[in-house]
Parts: C-alpha cells; structure tokens; sequence
C-alpha cells in the first residue's frame, strides 16, 4: 500500500489565494533541505502530513491512542508506528527533527489545568529524554496558548529552562489557522528549537499582520451549542477551535448559525478539510472505535498547512523580521510570541497571521450538506444561556429559538 501523505498533492489553498508581498526574502539560491523527521503524539499525522508536504521525509510515528493508530498505520503505511513514547528506546538514527504536539489535556482551559506536572502534558518530558539519547538538531513543538498563562507560565518556563540546558536556541510564535484561509479560528503555540540554526528564521520570516474583520456582515458565525454560562466560542465567518470531545466517542461539533436563521453543524468530513485534511482522512478509525471517535480525533489534531507553512521554513528558512524587540519580563503571563538565541530571552511584536490566504466563506467551504441542531442540544443551550451574564450578538438568542420552536413541531409531527 503506497503511503497517502506522499503520493498525494502537496496542499493548495484550493478556497482561495495567498495575499501578494506577505514573505519576507529568503535566497532562492539556496537548496531547500530535507530534514528527517520523527513524530511524537502524533494523532492523525497532521504536523507530520504538513512536513512531508515541504519535503521532509517521516522516519518514524508514535502515538498511543488506538483510532488515531489505525490512521497512521492506513495514511503512513511505510512508516514505522510505535504505540507509546514512554516505551520508545530511542529514534531513528539520522532523524534530524523531532516533532510533537504534547497532549494538552493538563494545559487546556478544558482540561484540568494541573499544569506541566500532569499526568499527560508531562510527557513532553519524553522528548527531553529522547534527545539526551541522541542529539537532534530541530524540534518542533506544538500546544495550546492557555499554556502561557497557567500557574504564571510555569510550564513553558519548565520547557524553555531544559532547552536552555540542552543548548537548543528556541523560538515560539502563536499562529491562527485562519491565516491559511480556513475557517476556523485556531490559536496554537508552534515552538521551533535548534542546536544548528536561528529558530527566529523559521517562525518570524513571515509576517502578514491581523486582518480587518469588522466589514464582515451577513456570514454565518460559528459557536459551541455546548457553552452558554461563561462563554460561547463565537467566530465570524469560520467555526470555534475544533474540540477532541468526548471520550467516548460522542460527537462534539460545533454549530453554525447561518445568515438563512438555521442553526446547523458540520459533517465530519467538513470537520476534517477545516484543519486541512481530505474528506474522510480518519475513516480507518472506525475499524477500531465507534464513528464518533472520529470528531475527538479531528479536534486533537495540528492543522496541516499550519505544518506545511513550517516545514517550508525550515527547509528554506528566511530572513527574520525583529521588530518591537523587548527583553522578556521576569514574571507575569508569557507573550504571544519570543525567543533566546543565545542572548537572553526577548519578546517579538508578531502577529498571529503569517501569512493571509484569502479565504473561502465560511458556509461556501461546506461541501456536505449540514445537519440542523438537535432539540435536545437546541433547549439544553438556551437554558444554559439564562444562567449567565453573557451577552449575545443582536438577533442570535431570537433564531435559536425559532430553530427550538421548528425542531419541536418537527418532531410532533413525525
């Protein structure tokens, strides 16, 4: 069986197309290198799926999760899949970047918040273990940007404290899925480490600025139907961040109030091309695990050209733009973005737009037909909306409850 990340077309942004002067100069005379990778908790194999789109060939897979291992062993299928980084000896010789997006579960606002000492998001320590093994000269590290603020920003000092022990130089960037023209509004920490290179070159080469989203009118706005009492998840003209869901397998897609007044959610397969996989890329999970397992999947994953946009830097890194450069306070929250090189740690004014694809509508990217959100979920939203404070976009509350008063005379009458 050939292996479906490469022998597919390298990812376009097929919705739309990237805005002119948005890259910062790198030499076009300069070969763009390969780097072998070895994937940590990779899940579905998006950062992975990204970086073999830019040229760097996958050594090796890791990830304990059964589903998600049913994927990488259908879409990598030459590619070694190792079923727990805590029993992995050691990586491939010769692997020249190892790549991870540690599970956030201790990081996330979802999640418990135990911070870097729990049980899951301390794994990242795995990937310490495994490069005082052997040397690696790039990491690639990907997490939540709640991880900046938690406990003060302990955890990312823990991070940042052991690269600096190891001699990595380190970078990170906050970046947006949108950037890329998806809509979905996906805010994730990406941090480049090197012992041979500038990180600075890879993360802060590009830079497109935040766009101005306030002309943007009759669109359809995306939300979580399961908030209502402290927030909401609200996004104009793309859907919240795609959550991993329940555990067992219940679906958690969000919903999508569209300019027609109906109140819908995605298909899985929609889910899937909004973080930059093809329709159908987690299928092989339901040879394991029930359907819904496959929402959970989706919202664990990286957002491919995200990885691909990466992978493309560090193959031909570029020129970094510093500008707005401060030195690092000592305490409070971590910024959006910084760096130590060697120098000190500093901060940096990038954006979280990269780059600037013009996007697809947000109802346009949909290519399956939605399905209306259920009574049950419908009621159980409003009544949870009449517990806060919260404060709604005018007419949202009024359509939601028109589309409870359709959902209940259509199951009357049948």
């Amino acid at each position: 069986m050939k292996n479906d990340a490469r022998t597919e077309q390298p990812w376009l942004p097929l919705w739309g197309q990237e805005s002119a002067a948005t890259d910062a100069c790198s030499d076009p005379a300069t070969k763009p290198r390969k780097l072998a990778t070895a994937g940590l908790f990779a899940g579905i194999g998006g950062i992975e799926l990204g970086l073999s789109r830019a040229g760097h060939p996958t050594k090796l897979l890791c990830e304990i999760d059964t589903p998600a291992r049913a994927v990488l062993q259908r879409r990598f299928a030459d590619v070694e899949v190792h079923d727990d980084v805590c029993t992995l000896k050691r990586i491939p010789r010769g692997t020249q970047l190892l790549a991870g997006g540690f599970p956030c579960q201790d990081l996330s606002q979802a999640g418990k918040t135990r911070g870097i000492e729990g049980s899951k998001s301390g794994l990242v320590g795995e990937v310490f273990r495994l490069v005082r093994k052997q040397e690696v000269p790039w990491l690639l590290l990907e997490n939540v940007p709640f991880m900046l603020q938690l406990a003060k920003g302990q955890a990312l000092e823990v991070i940042v404290a052991t690269l600096e022990s190891l001699g990595y130089q380190w970078a990170y960037r906050v970046v947006d899925t949108r950037s890329f023209g998806l809509p979905q509004r996906r805010r994730r920490v990406y941090m480049v480490a090197s012992l041979e290179g500038d990180p600075r070159d890879v993360l802060f080469a590009d830079e497109a600025g935040e766009p101005d989203e306030s002309q943007a009118t009759d669109v359809a706005c995306g939300f979580y139907w399961t908030e209502g009492v402290r927030g909401l998840g609200w996004a104009r003209d793309a859907v919240p961040t795609l959550k991993g869901g329940s555990t067992v397998g219940v679906p958690s897609p969000p919903a999508i109030w569209l300019p027609t007044g109906e109140v819908v959610t995605p298909d899985i397969r929609d889910a899937e091309r909004l973080q930059g996989f093809r329709a159908n890329w987690t299928k092989p999970a339901e040879e394991v695990a029930r359907p819904g397992m496959r929402w959970k999947l989706v919202g664990n994953a990286v957002s491919v050209p995200a990885a691909k946009w990466l992978g493309t830097r560090l193959a031909q890194p570029g020129q970094a733009n510093l500008v707005d450069v401060r030195p690092l306070p000592d305490k409070g929250r971590w910024p959006t973005a910084a760096w130590n090189v060697g120098d000190g740690r500093f901060t940096h004014s990038a954006s979280e737009w990269p780059k600037r694809y013009k996007p697809k509508a947000l109802q346009a990217f949909l290519k399956q037909e939605p399905k209306p959100l259920s009574e049950r979920a419908t009621a159980g939203f409003l009544n949870r909306t009449k517990k806060g404070n919260l404060r709604f976009p005018p007419g949202f509350l009024a359509a939601v409850e028109r589309h409870l008063d359709k959902m209940r005379e259509a199951s009357s009458s049948g």
